[in-house]
């Protein structure tokens, strides 16, 4: 039996994600990037389209993550790269129940 497409499945606690920070949240085989930005949270695919680096561990200013790696800008909000638009990285619904963390999978 695997998960109806679209559930929403827990990622984190409200608590585990600090405002202005991310964390990267193992989920069905997924690897997600958590973010809270002034206390709304984003998850995006924790993997940079540039060289695979962990957007989850890189610094957020504002909605913006830069890559750990080598910099690469991503809107935590949208998914796309701020220097260049065409490129995207896969954005996952939130909601929060509680203090759980959830993402529509």
């Amino acid at each position: 039996m695997g998960l109806a497409m679209g559930e929403f499945v827990r990622v984190a606690g409200t608590a585990d994600v600090r405002p202005g920070h991310g964390i990267v949240a193992e989920v069905n085989g997924k690897t997600l990037a958590v973010f809270n930005v002034d206390g709304t949270f984003h998850a995006i695919d924790n993997t940079c389209l540039h060289r695979g680096g962990p957007l989850g561990e890189g610094d957020v200013e504002g909605s913006v993550v830069t890559c750990p790696w080598h910099g690469w800008q991503f809107d935590v909000t949208t998914g796309v790269c701020v220097a260049n638009p065409s490129a995207k990285v896969e954005r996952y619904d939130v909601q929060v129940e509680g203090n759980d963390v959830k993402v529509r999978l």
